[in-house]
């Protein structure tokens, strides 16, 4: 027993925010997957709500890039936690993580955020919709469930592309095997094409399929996640069959969906046209604290264009409100921010706001 583990240890609790962690153990899911395990340097309690999701702060050829991915573990372990990364061909930060991330790294990452998650939508019947790396915050959740004991009707339905793709294969089938009122179901949708060995489900998802192995799915609080093609059919299904959408509930924080393209085309359009129009009184001041620059930009703008404007470089990774990664404090006077569940109510009600998403409604301080 060492002096070190007689002393007295000072635990800190994990808040939304940027944090240095370091890199404890890779391990080889797949063929072409794995997950990365992450610690603190001092002790620190990793609490979030199962299926959110960090986002990396990574140094790659020289530059600062940022990645979203969604924690795998559960917050019932709570001094690590773990993201499961699958490598994407062409993919930049996908292939820098298996090809560089290695035991002892340090790198920065930012959140935990999201309203993806099953804390906040209890349920007595859950059914776990994944396809591919999707399952990831769907394991948080199993094995939160598993861990706590609860007292819940789980049928979890994965697909996957081949029996070798199947992540986390052996411990779904332990946790699964456990608890009666846990039901697995693993579908392989090319297992003859590749001639491999498989005896379970086959081919793709469908509404047959679904109501053969999940009869009740209808009366289920529905949590989905997986490539976009993958969530759209699972939606006609349900919208098909008069499902409450309400309790339908999926990740997404991957490319910018194409109608909020259209949409930023046409507000910038709009914006354009008004600019035109505009008289000088009626631009808003954002002044940055930390450097005591300011600017004045229009009402439409946002508080991470009035940074750009005067080169002050905010973090950001998504764009639209869902990382997180943007946060920044307000000091004084109002804005208007549309976010799509990268900001905690706590950390509203503390004075803190995204930047990318947020525009002002009069003269405002940030602290940055």
């Amino acid at each position: 027993m060492t002096a070190n583990f007689m002393n007295t240890i000072t635990t800190q609790t994990w808040s939304n925010g940027r944090h240095l962690v370091r890199c404890v153990k890779v391990i080889q899911e797949t063929w072409d997957v794995r997950t990365f395990c992450f610690m603190a340097e001092q002790p620190l309690l990793f609490f979030f709500k199962p299926g959110q999701f960090v986002t990396l702060e990574l140094e790659i050829d020289s530059q600062t890039v940022m990645r979203s991915y969604t924690i795998s573990s559960s917050p019932s372990v709570p001094y690590s936690f773990s993201i499961t990364v699958k490598r994407v061909p062409g993919g930049k930060v996908s292939n820098w993580l298996h090809d560089n991330l290695k035991q002892g790294d340090e790198l920065a990452v930012h959140g935990p955020v999201g309203v993806f998650n099953c804390i906040d939508y209890p349920t007595d019947k859950a059914l776990f919709l994944s396809g591919g790396v999707g399952i990831t915050p769907l394991m948080s959740m199993a094995r939160w469930f598993f861990d706590t004991n609860a007292g819940i009707d789980i049928e979890f339905v994965h697909s996957a592309r081949s029996p070798k793709d199947i992540i986390y294969h052996r411990e779904l089938e332990h946790i699964f095997s456990r608890i009666p009122e846990f039901k697995l179901h693993i579908v392989c949708e090319r297992s003859d094409e590749l001639g491999e060995a498989w005896y379970g489900l086959r081919g793709y998802l469908d509404q047959k399929m679904l109501e053969l192995i999940v009869p009740d799915y209808l009366n289920r609080e529905i949590f989905c996640c997986g490539p976009t093609p993958y969530m759209k059919a699972i939606k006609e299904i349900l919208q098909r069959n008069g499902f409450d959408m309400r309790r339908y509930h999926e990740e997404s924080f991957g490319a910018t969906p194409p109608e909020i393209k259209e949409d930023v085309l046409e507000l910038a359009e709009l914006a354009e046209q008004a600019a035109e129009d505009i008289d000088m009184a009626e631009m808003l001041q954002v002044e940055f604290s930390g450097i005591g620059k300011s600017v004045r930009i229009l009402p439409t703008e946002t508080i991470h264009t009035a940074a750009a404007k005067l080169g002050v470089h905010i973090p950001k990774a998504c764009g639209m409100g869902i990382c997180g990664t943007c946060r920044v404090e307000l000091k004084s006077g109002q804005v208007e921010m549309d976010h799509n569940g990268g900001i905690t109510d706590e950390d509203e009600a503390e004075g803190y706001i995204l930047s990318c998403c947020s525009r002002p409604v009069s003269d405002v301080v940030i602290e940055f």
